[in-house]
């Protein structure tokens, strides 16, 4: 079973992969650099050093039969390129948003939406910070009732496991069943 780990530039995918993940995480971080300056957006998120510049890559073995893939995508603009490779064959996201920068998230939303995959919105608590409600995050992103939105702090491994099961539990739903 492969899911996407998706969302905007610095909102935790890396974190959430490492997180869960019982092995190692494939991560192809790289250093920001001076070309970065003027095209990533490190506004809200000014300590962020790195950046993932292909994907991040997890696994969680349920049973012999069930291996759950974890697909972390890049978030800025200019790898967005690799998003319609990655979704291939994926049984659906978690699209992570934080509230400091709720701009970054559209996309992602956008793109699971315009290709009828399913996915849940996870607010990731940076530090506990809950600084929004369900319904302003909600009417923020504009985001249609039946998506599950929930808040998180992808630092833990629990809040991981039980985001991923939102996702599943959301899957099962019969307007994704064929």
């Amino acid at each position: 079973m492969k899911i996407l780990i998706a969302g905007g530039f610095g909102v935790g995918k890396t974190t959430m992969v490492g997180a869960i993940s019982e092995v190692a995480p494939l991560r192809t971080e790289e250093y920001l650099t001076r070309a970065s300056i003027g095209v990533d957006d490190l506004d809200g998120i000014n300590d962020k050093s790195t950046t993932t510049v292909a994907l991040d890559f997890g696994r969680i073995t349920v049973s012999p039969d069930l291996v759950v893939y974890l697909f972390g995508t890049p978030g800025q603009e200019r790898f967005w390129f690799m998003w319609n490779d990655l979704v291939h064959g994926a049984l659906g996201a978690v699209v992570l948003v934080d509230t400091r920068r709720l701009a970054v998230s559209f996309a992602s939303i956008d793109f699971f939406e315009s290709r009828d995959i399913p996915f849940v919105v996870a607010v990731n608590r940076f530090d506990g910070v809950e600084d929004r409600t369900y319904d302003e995050v909600r009417t923020a992103l504009d985001l249609d009732p039946q998506v599950p939105l929930v808040m998180s702090d992808v630092r833990d491994r629990t809040a991981c496991r039980d985001l991923l099961l939102t996702l599943v539990d959301h899957v099962m739903e019969p307007e994704f069943i064929a």
